[in-house]
């Protein structure tokens, strides 16, 4: 029987570009899991480096820990994703994307015709609420809040 080599975090760090104590973080968020050792040490077995791979891909496109989290969690016994299942997680998470896609273009879009002329005209801003009017519809910018959603609906 082949005894499995467990890596040290260290290691595991190293190889996936990361501090230890982000995986530390990781396994604190239930991303990732360790053993122990006789000497009470945290050890990985080698996979965890391509689920650190998918966490981190992910993190790039602008999915949130607890989003991974949750997606993770669907594959059995905290199994690392392979090929079909990254395909999977992906789908998944494509419809987000392109919201936040869309949401961001809106906001873009917005600077760039008020703010980003200069002028700072509270007269001619397209986010003035003189006297809180827009209070009853909600915390926040609900001028940018709306024209945001109304680019979503095109």
């Amino acid at each position: 029987m082949v005894e499995e080599v467990l890596l040290a975090p260290g290691k595991i760090a190293k190889r996936c570009g990361v501090a230890v104590s982000a995986l530390h973080f990781y396994e604190q968020k239930g991303l990732i899991k360790s053993s122990r050792n006789a000497g009470n040490q945290r050890r990985y077995h080698k996979d965890v480096m391509r689920r650190i791979a998918v966490i981190k891909a992910a993190q790039n496109l602008g999915v949130s820990l607890e989003e991974i989290r949750q997606t993770l969690a669907t594959l059995p016994e905290m199994r690392t994703p392979n090929q079909e299942d990254w395909q999977q997680l992906a789908s998944r998470w494509r419809s987000k994307l392109d919201e936040r896609i869309k949401a961001m273009t809106a906001l873009r879009d917005s600077l760039t015709g008020c703010i980003g002329c200069g002028c700072l005209s509270m007269k001619n801003c397209p986010m003035y609420n003189k006297d809180d009017e827009l209070a009853s519809a909600g915390p926040g910018a609900v001028l940018l809040k709306r024209k945001m959603h109304s680019k979503k609906l095109d």
